[in-house]
């Protein structure tokens, strides 16, 4: 009987977690599949790490750029802005 009672406490537990840990995931998507040219306003963020024709992949603050190149930053490689927010990604 106590083997059952712990297992109960435990199963409920990790379903407590596992309940609050997603409820707070809600995503906006009316703005999937709407995209406003290389320098707009995405739908994660503004300034211009997100907003930029070239974004760092980590959005660190005081990147993008109109060109290709690295960010200042991290040192990764920027992407194209339309491929960033391509198939959903979004934040």
């Amino acid at each position: 009987m106590k083997v059952i009672k712990s297992f109960a406490i435990l199963a409920l537990t990790a379903l407590a977690i596992t309940l609050w840990s997603c409820g707070g995931n809600s995503h906006d998507h009316s703005h999937e599949g709407h995209e406003h040219g290389a320098t707009m306003e995405a739908a994660h963020g503004e300034g211009k790490e997100y907003t930029s024709a070239y974004v760092c992949p980590m959005h660190c603050e005081g990147s993008g750029s109109d060109q290709a190149g690295t960010c200042p930053k991290c040192g990764m490689d920027y992407v194209a802005q339309s491929e960033h927010v391509k198939d959903g990604h979004k934040h």
